[in-house]
């Protein structure tokens, strides 16, 4: 009486090659051979993700290719600066040679309101000057001011962008301050990182819808730019 399909040699064939497929799905090749051997299995090391790059120059910049700074300038009154790369858009490829393009914007925020309140709820803030300089860290040691950028706002936006003599209004939904695209030429060729200082002149209000409140106030932020040799 014949008690299966196959035969028992055929029958053993089809187990064998079951488990080793089994084995091989589960431990690799290296680790069925082992097993077939009579030898214990061996350690199979577990992948790892590839680590981040080092970056030489200490940028927060570089890592997330934008930052945002706020700086108090009155009790829950903030000035905000948002910095973005734009071109090359992966800033670990900013390198000394190449053009190198970011972009900036300049807000204020009245904490003590709602964004959407009518402007006369607002303490109003003005932007009457940007300035930006730079310093350069180098392998070498030196160090050089290769980017500078000076400018009154009300000529870098709309002639209908809410404006008076006080410069460029801040506040949102109601004005700001956009620069979509400012470059930064060749450095010198050992640098291994750039710090952009920004100086706001801003005229602040210090009570809503109040002309006689206004003073006049300066805030510095500083944004380190990691930049990398060619590869």
């Amino acid at each position: 009486m014949v008690s299966s399909v196959f035969p028992r040699p055929a029958r053993r064939a089809a187990l064998i090659a079951a488990i080793l497929a089994a084995a091989l799905a589960a431990s690799g090749c290296a680790q069925v051979r082992e097993m077939i051997a009579g030898d214990e299995p061996a350690t199979v090391a577990t992948p790892t993700s590839s680590p981040t790059p080092e970056i030489p120059f200490d940028s927060e910049f570089s890592y997330e290719g934008s930052v945002s700074l706020s700086s108090s300038v009155g009790d829950e009154l903030e000035i905000d600066l948002d910095v973005w790369a734009v071109d090359p858009r992966r800033t670990m490829e900013w390198s000394p040679n190449d053009e190198k393009v970011f972009g900036f914007a300049v807000n204020a925020v009245d904490n003590r309101v709602s964004e959407r309140a009518v402007l006369t709820d607002k303490r109003r803030v003005y932007l009457s000057q940007v300035s930006i300089t730079s310093a350069t860290a180098q392998e070498s040691g030196s160090s050089t001011s290769p980017f500078q950028f000076m400018a009154d706002p009300r000529t870098l936006v709309p002639s209908d962008t809410l404006r008076s003599d006080r410069g460029l209004l801040l506040n949102t939904f109601q004005g700001g301050l956009l620069v979509p695209e400012t470059p930064i030429q060749q450095l010198p060729a050992d640098t291994i990182g750039i710090t952009l200082n920004f100086a706001l002149t801003v005229w602040v209000e210090g009570a809503a819808n109040d002309d006689a409140s206004f003073s006049q106030q300066t805030v510095y932020q500083s944004v380190p730019v990691a930049i990398f040799a060619e590869e």
